[in-house]
């Protein structure tokens, strides 16, 4: 893996990348990072490029970023896209508020995306209660944590709570998370607008990829595939919200069946732009 940085509107940019070939750039939920998704670069690198990116207010990124829009947020991977794959366009991967990010960005400049795959996620929903209870649970970590090993007995062993642990940042005052709860709910409540037609817009392959106990219930599911003909679903079984990390056999498995078909419609569809 190497790293790599950009700068936007005085805003950095952190990334991972490794591999070769058409490019594939991964997207993280709220209050996650690029690290999340090792596995899934390292089983892709032998046919792909696969880039990972902290969005802003996360992991390496800037922390505290002045802006925390959604169209922001777009602008930040559109920048990365044109950056690492200059001329040729990108498999969009997100998972939760990545996916998000991933929709809005393919509704935005359907010129950079070859494809869409989008992990548990929907147009935008949830209520102020949401997000003060994400603060809350944010708030109550006892920071900083003098070890590791302290972090996971209040964590938790949930694979994204062994997630946050092996990312925790050392400071001289202890380790500390690679975020700012009251920026976690500055972001979550932009991506709780709906987003109905700039889902609908969306012209390239999209597959959305569900948990079977995930945050989203049965109606929200149909309600958003349904919204947008031609649109692929696959569930994973036995999952929760962070399937990528739960099931990553399946989740890898389900987003390298749909890269190699998707690379050919992908094909079909510049030729017929041209």
């Amino acid at each position: 893996m190497t790293r790599g940085f950009i700068e936007r509107d005085g805003t950095g940019l952190h990334f991972v990348e490794c591999g070769s070939g058409p490019t594939v750039l991964l997207l993280h939920g709220l209050a996650g990072e690029s690290g999340e998704f090792a596995a899934t670069m390292t089983a892709l690198s032998a046919d792909y490029r696969v880039v990972a990116m902290d969005q802003r207010g996360h992991g390496r990124s800037t922390r505290r970023p002045m802006d925390l829009s959604r169209d922001v947020f777009v602008q930040d991977v559109v920048s990365l896209m044109q950056n690492v794959s200059p001329g040729a366009p990108v498999h969009l991967v997100g998972q939760s508020m990545g996916a998000h990010t991933a929709m809005l960005t393919a509704a935005r400049r359907p010129d950079l995306v070859a494809s869409l795959v989008l992990l548990e996620s929907d147009a935008g929903s949830g209520s102020e209660r949401d997000a003060i209870k994400i603060g809350e649970y944010f708030a109550s970590w006892p920071v900083p944590f003098p070890t590791r090993e302290s972090a996971q007995r209040f964590l938790g062993d949930s694979p994204i709570a062994k997630a946050w642990t092996g990312a925790l940042e050392q400071r001289h005052e202890g380790l500390c998370p690679r975020f700012d709860g009251d920026i976690m709910v500055a972001c979550i409540r932009h991506v709780m607008e709906p987003r109905w037609e700039e889902w609908a817009s969306v012209q390239v392959p999209a597959l959305v990829i569900y948990a079977e106990n995930g945050m989203f219930s049965d109606g929200q599911k149909e309600l958003f595939v349904g919204h947008r003909p031609g649109t692929q679903r696959i569930d994973i079984p036995n999952s929760g919200h962070d399937a990528h990390l739960e099931q990553s056999e399946a989740w890898i498995g389900a987003l390298s069946e749909f890269l190699g078909v998707s690379q050919t419609a992908a094909q079909q569809y510049l030729l017929g732009e041209s």
